[in-house]
């Protein structure tokens, strides 16, 4: 069976958990503290960051390491549950959108709110620091605003299907949400969409994650929130 190596709060991990689960790729899952990872681990990849792949092929076996590399690869290695549109400017923009979640949301997000409310409390140092977060709210507010725009054009973030930019979008978000950093009422075209992403079954094993030292808000598990 194939192995995914991934942390429950990691955004890049939950893309490969929610993109492999599209596919109906039955997997095995092995959770890794990204901070601190096992010597183990490390010889698997030279990232020796989650998400990793570890796929049985004719003969042995094969590694994909990052997030990008496994959905792509998850998407290619079936015809089934595609997760990029057969329109080239979707196809386009699919990945536009996954991108930008890959490095501008996880540069301008991410990186305040999940370093000081996940990794701090993970690692038993110092409190979050407010202004860290402040800023970072900050720019969730651009980001959510830009997202809501895009909705008020489509179905889906790409386009007219559901696409790996959703995916990459509802690992981020999802993660967010857990922390109880977004506030659904501002922003009613988001939350009609993630009530949809949400209601999927590829989304299961999201909403059902529980990280010791955190607790999720009541709505998280909510569908119909």
């Amino acid at each position: 069976m194939r192995t995914l190596y991934h942390f429950p709060l990691h955004p890049a991990s939950r893309q490969a958990r929610i993109a492999l689960a599209e596919k109906k790729l039955k997997i095995k899952e092995e959770i890794i503290d990204p901070w601190q990872p096992s010597e183990a681990f490390t010889e698997l990849t030279a990232e020796s960051v989650p998400p990793v792949l570890i796929d049985i092929i004719p003969g042995g076996t094969v590694t994909i390491s990052g997030v990008r590399a496994i959905t792509e690869y998850a998407n290619d290695g079936s015809t089934r549950h595609p997760l990029l549109a057969e329109d080239v400017f979707e196809r386009a923009e699919a990945r536009r959108i996954a991108a930008w979640f890959d490095t501008r949301f996880t540069d301008e997000v991410d990186a305040y709110i999940l370093s000081e409310k996940v990794e701090k409390t993970i690692m038993g140092g110092a409190s979050a620091d407010p202004a860290v977060l402040r800023e970072g709210r900050e720019h969730l507010q651009f980001h959510l605003g830009y997202l809501s725009w895009l909705l008020e054009q489509r179905d889906w973030l790409a386009g007219r299907k559901y696409s790996l930019g959703d995916v990459a979008a509802a690992a981020h978000i999802s993660v967010l949400d857990f922390l109880g950093e977004v506030k659904w009422r501002d922003w009613p075209d988001l939350k009609e969409w993630y009530q949809k992403i949400k209601s999927r079954p590829a989304m299961r094993g999201v909403i059902n994650d529980r990280v010791a030292g955190f607790r999720a808000p009541r709505h998280y598990t909510d569908l119909d929130f």
